[in-house]
C-alpha cells in the first residue's frame, strides 16, 4: 500500500470534518485486488505498531472500496494530531502487513476552539467606505463619485512575543489574514505559501490555514510576525483595476497552541496585547502592482530581541461576515524560476528583460545602489512595435516600484500581487554588465517567478508529433498560469473565476494536476455566489456584479451550468458521492431558475459559443445561435440531475427531471433540427457537435448528423471555428464518432488560426483567440480542449461509462496520421495508469499499467488475421488476459491490475 490520504491529502494539518475520509492505493501487481480492510486510528504511533486503535478500530470490513472510507470512531478533538494505518486482505483472503502509520491533524471545529482569539488590525474601515458588491471599472465614476476608494490602505505588520518556559512537544498555529498574509516565527518564514489564504466570497466564507511550527518555536522568548496585504479583500481606485471592491482593511486572527512535555497546553492568541505598525509596502493591489520602500524596513522586526516600543497597539476590528473555515486546497506557491533572461535596450535608459515564457507570477530583484534611488519594473506579455512593454490588453498601468535602502545587494520580491507576463521593462536601473552605469542602481539579477496552485502533477503526455508536443506545452502553461485559489481565465486583466472553463477545460486540467481539492472549493464558491432566485453568476466568487448590457456577462446558462456539471465531474473523476449531496440544493435551485427563464423549454439568452472564429472580432457567438447552446446545456443539466437524483435516492426528482428533459429535447429538435437535411441550426461545428455530445440527437439520426458534421468540416478546409463552448463538444463528438483522424488533420497545421498558428506567431501560452490577436489576452485558459484528446484519444486513457473514479478503466488509443508513438500516464484515486504505444516495422506494441483494485478493457488495433502477443506469449495462451471479441477492427481484452505488454503483428 502507498499514498495513504485523509481527505485526499497526505498527512494534512487542517481537517475540520467530523468524519474525515481515508483513501489508499494498492500496489498494482497482476490481479491484485482488495477483499477487506481494517483501519486503526490512535493518538500514538506506538499503539498502532502494537495493533491498537484506541480512537477507532474499524475491525475487519469485507469490502473492495479503498477510497473515501469515512471515519466512524470516537469524537475527534480540535487541534490534535492522530495517527492511522490500514491493513488489507486480497482476493485470496490473505492479509497484508499493516501499513506504515501516517497522520492527520484536526483544525478548529467551532468558534470556541479559537480560544477567544480576536480579529485585529491597524485601523478599522468606516462602514461608509465598504463597497460590496464591487463596482466594475467602467461604472466607477458614476456609482462611486470622484473620491471614494482612492485612499491607500496601510499594509500592516503585526507582532507578539511570548515565552515558552518548558520543553515543547508540539506547536501548531492557526491563522487567517485578509486579504492575504505572510507569517514568520522567530524571523523565519513559516511556509512557502503565496497569497494565503485562498480568496472567497468574504461575506459568506473566509479561510484559515494551519502550520506545524514545532521546529521554529524554542524554549525561552519567541516572536511571531505577520504581514497582511489587501488581495481581493480591498481593491482601491489607483492604477489599473478590473473592479473596486472593499470588504474591509487588512486584518488577521491567530492562535498558537503549545503542547508541553508534561502534557500541559498553552494558547497564544491574537488580542489587544499585540503591536502593529506600517510595513515598507506603501502600495499593494491585486490588480495594480506593488510599491516597496526599503528605507522603511525595521531590521529583525519579527524576532524576540526587537524593541517595539515605537509601535502602536492593535485595533480590535469587526470580524468578517463570512464563516471562518479551514482551507483544504493546496496553497499557491512559487513553482518555477526563470533566471536567464535575454536583455535589450529598446530606448535610452530603458531595458527589456525577456524570460522566454509567458507565466503567472512575480519578479525577484537583486540590486545595489544608493539610498533613495528607485527602480520601476513593468511586466508585460507582449511588446509594442517599439519593443516596449505592451499592457494594452492585460490591464494598465501595472508595475512594481522599489526604493533602495542603500545597503549592499538588496533582494526583493512582491508579496501580495501577481501578473501575467513574459517581459519586464526596467527603468531607473542598469544591468550589472552594462557599459554605461550613469550612477544608476546596478541590477545584479532579475528573475521571473511562476506562481500557481501547488496541486501535485497528475499526468504526462508525449508523442512523436512535435507540433502536438508543443501544443501540449502551450496549453499546459495556460492551465498552470490560471490555477490559483480559483481557476482564472487570465492572470492579468481579469483574475476572475469564469465558470464555463471549469467543466469545458476540466478533463485537460485534471489530466495534468490533482484537482480534487481545488474543484471542491469551486463548488463552495458557487454555492456562496448563488442568489436567492437561484442564479449562479458567470463568476464565483462574485466580487463584482457585471451589468449584462443584454449580453450575459452575469447570467449565461453555459457558465452557470458549472453548478450542475462540476459536482458531477468530481463524482465521476474521484468517486466522491458526498459532494453531490452537499451541492444538490444549489443544483436544484439553479435548474429551477433555468426552467423559469425558458420559454416553451427554450433558453434564448447568454454569451453562447464565446470567441468562436467568425468574420468579426471575436466575442459573443457569431456562427451558432445563442438559443442552441443555452438550451443544449440546459438539457444536459437536466439529464445529469436525473442521474444525481437517482444516486441520492430521490425518486420524485428523478422522475421530474426525466420528464422535463424529454420535453426540452422535443422542443430543441422542433426548433433547431432540419429533418430533411439532418442539420442543426446553421450547421456550424458547434451546432452539430453539441447536440451529439449531450444526447439531443435521436438515435436514428446520429449517423447522418455525424456524417454531415465531418463532411462540413472537410468542405470548409478543416479549419477550427468553434469557440470556447463549442470546441470542447466538437473534440468529444469527433473522438466518440470515430473521427480522430479529422481531429489530427484539423490541428496538425499552422497555416490557419489555431494552436500551430499561435505557436508560429511566438505564443508560449494558449491565447484567448484562435488568431493570437495582440489586443486580447495571450495567456488564457479557454480553447485548450484538444488536451482532453491527447489523454483520452491518443493515449486512450478513459473509464467505462458506468465507472466512477477510474475503477473500470478503458485503454483505447487512437493511431492516427503520422504519429508512430504516444506515451503518458494519469494518476487516479486508485493509482497510476500508463499507456505507452508505438508503431514500427509493421507491428503495434502497447505497454499498459493498471492500478491495483481496478480492471481494464484494452482495445488493440487488430484484425482477424493479426497475431497478438502479451509478454511474448500468444494472447490466446495468456491466462491473465481474457479475450472478449472484436469490435470495429479492434480486439477487445479484459485485464486486471498490473503491467502488460501487448504486440500486434499483421
Amino acid at each position: 500500500m502507498h499514498d495513504l490520504k485523509c481527505e485526499d491529502k497526505i498527512a494534512p494539518l487542517n481537517i475540520d470534518a467530523v468524519h474525515p475520509r481515508f483513501s489508499w492505493k494498492i500496489n498494482g501487481d497482476r490481479g491484485c485486488s482488495q477483499s477487506a480492510y481494517q483501519i486503526l486510528v490512535s493518538k500514538s504511533k506506538s499503539n498502532l505498531q502494537k495493533g491498537i486503535g484506541e480512537i477507532w478500530d474499524s475491525q475487519k470490513i469485507s469490502a473492495t472500496e479503498n477510497i473515501f472510507i469515512s471515519y466512524n470512531g470516537k469524537k475527534l478533538q480540535p487541534a490534535t494530531t492522530y495517527f492511522w494505518c490500514v491493513k488489507i486482505w486480497n482476493k485470496q483472503k490473505q492479509a497484508s502487513r499493516r501499513g506504515a502509520p501516517t497522520s492527520f491533524t484536526t483544525g478548529l471545529f467551532t468558534s470556541d476552539d479559537w480560544s477567544n482569539a480576536k480579529w485585529i488590525g491597524y485601523e478599522e474601515l468606516p462602514d461608509t467606505s465598504r463597497i460590496v458588491p464591487g463596482v466594475h471599472s467602467p461604472d466607477v465614476k458614476k456609482k462611486l463619485g470622484p473620491d471614494k476608494a482612492k485612499e491607500r490602505t496601510v499594509v500592516p505588520l503585526f507582532r507578539k512575543t511570548f515565552a515558552a518556559d518548558k520543553t515543547i512537544v508540539s506547536a501548531l498555529v492557526f491563522i487567517s489574514g485578509l486579504g492575504h498574509y505572510e507569517l514568520s516565527m522567530n524571523g523565519q518564514k513559516v511556509s512557502n505559501s503565496f497569497l494565503a489564504p485562498g480568496w472567497t466570497s468574504y461575506d459568506k466564507r473566509c479561510l484559515y490555514n494551519s502550520y506545524d511550527i514545532s521546529s521554529l518555536v524554542k524554549k525561552g522568548q519567541n516572536a511571531i510576525g505577520v504581514m497582511v496585504g489587501n488581495g481581493f479583500y480591498n481593491i482601491n481606485r489607483e492604477r489599473y483595476f478590473k473592479a473596486i471592491s472593499v470588504f474591509g482593511n487588512p486584518k488577521m486572527i491567530c492562535k498558537i497552541q503549545l503542547t508541553y512535555y508534561d502534557g500541559s497546553v498553552e494558547n497564544i492568541v491574537s488580542d489587544e496585547s499585540w503591536k502593529t505598525t506600517a510595513s515598507p509596502i506603501t502600495f499593494s493591489s491585486i490588480y495594480g502592482g506593488e510599491d516597496y520602500d526599503a528605507r522603511l524596513e525595521q531590521k529583525d522586526w519579527n524576532t524576540a530581541s526587537f524593541s517595539d516600543a515605537q509601535w502602536k497597539k492593535v485595533v480590535l476590528v469587526k470580524s468578517p461576515q463570512g464563516k471562518l473555515e479551514a482551507e483544504h486546497d493546496y496553497p499557491v506557491e512559487v513553482c518555477e524560476t526563470f533566471s536567464k533572461p535575454a536583455i535589450s535596450e529598446p530606448a535610452k535608459g530603458i531595458y527589456m528583460y525577456d524570460f522566454g515564457q509567458n507565466i503567472s507570477g512575480i519578479v525577484e530583484l537583486k540590486v545595489s545602489g544608493k539610498k533613495g534611488q528607485t527602480i520601476k519594473l513593468t511586466p508585460a506579455e507582449l511588446l509594442t512595435d517599439s519593443s516596449l512593454a505592451n499592457q494594452k490588453a492585460t490591464g494598465k498601468p501595472y508595475y512594481f516600484f522599489y526604493t533602495l535602502k542603500g545597503d549592499g545587494v538588496e533582494t526583493w520580491r512582491p508579496r501580495f500581487t501577481y501578473y501575467g507576463f513574459r517581459y519586464v521593462q526596467v527603468e531607473g536601473g542598469v544591468p550589472a554588465n552594462a557599459k554605461q552605469q550613469n550612477d544608476l542602481p546596478s541590477i545584479v539579477s532579475l528573475s521571473s517567478l511562476h506562481t500557481r496552485n501547488s496541486s501535485p502533477t497528475a499526468g504526462a503526455f508525449e508523442c512523436s508529433n512535435q507540433l502536438f508536443n508543443q501544443i501540449n506545452t502551450l496549453i499546459r502553461w495556460a492551465i498552470k498560469s490560471n490555477m490559483q485559489s480559483v481557476l482564472t481565465d487570465c492572470p492579468h486583466r481579469e483574475k476572475l473565476s469564469w465558470l464555463e472553463q471549469d467543466y469545458l477545460m476540466g478533463d485537460g486540467i485534471k489530466s495534468n494536476f490533482e484537482t480534487y481539492n481545488l474543484y471542491r472549493k469551486l463548488v463552495f464558491d458557487m454555492m456562496d455566489a448563488q442568489t436567492a432566485e437561484g442564479l449562479v453568476p458567470d463568476i464565483a466568487p462574485e466580487f463584482v456584479f457585471f451589468d449584462d448590457h443584454g449580453f450575459g456577462f452575469r447570467d449565461s446558462p453555459e457558465w452557470g451550468s458549472a453548478a450542475i456539471i462540476v459536482p458531477w465531474l468530481i463524482y465521476k473523476w474521484y468517486g466522491d458521492k458526498d459532494i453531490l449531496a452537499t451541492a444538490y440544493p444549489m443544483m436544484q435551485k439553479y435548474t429551477s431558475y433555468l426552467q423559469s427563464k425558458a420559454s416553451n423549454h427554450i433558453l434564448s439568452y447568454g454569451l453562447g459559443d464565446w470567441y468562436d472564429y467568425g468574420p468579426n472580432h471575436p466575442g459573443v457567438a457569431q456562427l451558432t445561435p445563442i438559443p442552441l447552446t443555452a438550451t443544449a446545456i440546459y438539457y444536459y443539466d437536466l439529464s445529469l440531475m436525473n442521474k444525481v437524483a437517482a444516486l441520492l435516492g430521490n425518486k420524485s426528482d428523478e422522475d421530474k427531471y426525466s420528464d422535463l428533459s424529454q420535453q426540452v429535447k422535443q422542443a430543441f429538435n422542433d426548433n433547431f433540427f432540419n429533418a430533411a437535411t439532418n442539420v442543426y441550426a446553421t450547421g456550424s461545428q458547434t451546432s452539430m457537435a453539441m447536440p451529439l455530445c449531450v444526447g439531443l440527437v435521436r438515435e436514428e439520426n446520429k449517423p447522418a448528423v455525424m456524417k454531415n458534421l465531418v463532411d462540413s468540416i472537410s468542405a470548409s478546409g478543416k479549419k477550427l471555428t468553434a469557440g470556447d463552448v463549442g470546441y470542447h463538444f466538437l473534440v468529444r463528438a469527433l473522438h466518440e464518432g470515430s473521427a480522430s483522424q479529422l481531429i489530427y488533420e484539423m490541428n496538425n497545421r499552422d497555416d490557419v488560426a489555431g494552436y500551430g498558428f499561435q505557436i508560429k506567431k511566438g505564443a508560449t501560452a494558449l491565447t484567448e483567440s484562435w488568431q493570437a490577436l495582440s489586443d486580447v489576452s495571450n495567456n488564457h485558459l479557454m480553447l485548450g480542449h484538444i488536451m482532453q484528446w491527447f489523454y483520452n484519444g491518443l493515449l486512450g486513457i478513459n473509464q467505462a461509462d458506468s465507472s466512477v473514479g477510474y475503477k473500470n478503466i478503458v485503454i483505447k488509443p487512437e493511431v492516427v496520421g503520422d504519429i508512430h508513438f504516444a506515451k503518458g500516464s494519469y494518476e487516479t484515486m486508485y493509482g497510476t495508469i500508463v499507456s505507452d504505444w508505438k508503431k514500427e516495422n509493421g507491428s503495434f506494441s502497447l505497454h499498459v499499467k493498471i492500478p491495483g483494485n481496478t480492471t481494464a478493457l484494452v482495445y488493440l488495433p487488430a484484425t482477424a488475421q493479426s497475431i497478438i502477443f502479451e509478454s511474448n506469449q500468444l494472447l490466446s495462451k495468456q491466462k491473465d488476459v481474457k479475450i472478449l471479441g472484436n469490435e470495429n477492427g479492434r480486439t477487445v481484452v479484459n485485464i486486471a491490475s498490473g503491467e502488460y505488454w501487448f504486440t500486434v503483428k499483421d
